[in-house]
């Protein structure tokens, strides 16, 4: 007996380019979801590329086995890839590609994304960067289920292998000073020192997090519609940073799961002067979004004096420059002008 039509791996003519098919992952089989009408699935992940063909296929390849019996949909957004990555995704069955009208940055492209998610019960942002490994998402999804948590974020590896400090603490003025003055020294200093949190017992157990990079995080989808869009005023860098702290003001938690692992490349969308810029800048702005300016002073002195230390480095140059003189940071990278929504709300 022949497989059912929802039984059986979709035809080339059903799901071909400009037909009205897409696959869409769940679990063994694979099931042929109309384009208007996406089906309810259990996650939605979402990757946001530009110029990733160099990592891009990788991560793809590896959702089924981190899916496993999890029903999934994903969607790529590219934010204007000048290489081969939309030709790559184009030519996947199991994608549905958007492609932004020019580079949005990360909250923009996440943005547009979630308006095309459909039913689902989480959402899962990634980096283009990552190969997730075998589990990953079921190990995510029944964190979030068992905990009632509105985030959960994976334990992030090294291509080699070795442990990728990804957890943080919320940004402090000492926080700031002592990461600025010590850098990677001194791996063991005092919490209120560092916002990076380090050291192998914080990265073996499953617990509450103030945030974590945003290179792969899990969402409810009650804490999506609750948190609303991401704040595109942050083009790239302090994005998440600022997610974390709207889901944690709306009384959702944060959960880091260590059995769930991604390999990281950790620099998919490069670093430039001008980006290393663009995240100093951009830690002062978040900062500033949420504490009043005498505080807010302190914060970015103690941003200054580290990059000062930094000098010697294209990077700390260029971002001393533009962390000292406000009158820069309209020279900094940011969305193309193209139309767009308001950016997430203020809190």
């Amino acid at each position: 007996m022949s497989a059912s039509a929802s039984e059986r791996e979709p035809s080339a003519a059903e799901i071909g380019t400009g037909a009205p098919w897409r696959a869409v992952r769940e679990g063994a089989p694979w099931r042929a979801v109309r384009e208007g009408a996406p089906a309810q699935v259990e996650c939605v992940v979402l990757v946001v590329t530009y110029d990733s063909a160099r990592h891009v296929t990788r991560l793809l390849d590896s959702l089924p086995l981190a899916a496993g019996g999890i029903g999934t949909r994903c969607i790529v957004v590219d934010n204007g890839s000048s290489d081969q990555t939309v030709p790559l995704v184009r030519g996947r069955e199991d994608v549905l590609l958007i492609q932004a009208p020019g580079n949005l940055g990360y909250a923009g492209a996440i943005n547009l994304g979630r308006r095309r998610a459909g039913p689902c019960e989480a959402l899962m942002i990634l980096n283009p960067d990552l190969e997730l490994e075998p589990g990953a998402i079921g190990e995510l999804l029944g964190e979030l289920r068992r905990t009632g948590a509105g985030v959960v974020v994976p334990s992030l590896v090294n291509p080699d292998g070795s442990p990728y400090p990804n957890l943080r603490r919320e940004p402090r003025v000492l926080r700031a000073l002592g990461d600025g003055v010590c850098g990677r020294r001194w791996a063991r200093r005092p919490a209120w020192l560092s916002e990076t949190v380090r050291g192998e017992p914080a990265y073996v157990r499953p617990h509450d997090v103030a945030w974590a990079g945003g290179a792969a995080l899990l969402v409810s989808a009650a804490c999506d519609a609750a948190v609303g869009d991401w704040d595109e005023r942050f083009f790239l860098y302090a994005e998440e940073t600022d997610f974390f702290a709207r889901a944690r003001r709306r009384g959702y938690r944060v959960r880091y799961v260590p059995t769930a692992r991604a390999r990281h490349e950790n620099g998919g969308s490069g670093r430039s002067p001008d980006l290393a810029a663009l995240m100093a800048v951009n830690r002062i702005r978040y900062f500033e979004k949420y504490h009043r300016r005498p505080v807010s002073s302190l914060f970015r002195s103690a941003v200054i004096l580290g990059l000062a230390l930094r000098i010697h480095t294209a990077e700390g140059r260029a971002s001393l420059r533009a962390a000292s003189r406000r009158s820069r940071w309209s020279r900094l990278p940011r969305a193309d002008a193209v139309p767009s929504r308001p950016p997430g709300d203020s809190v």
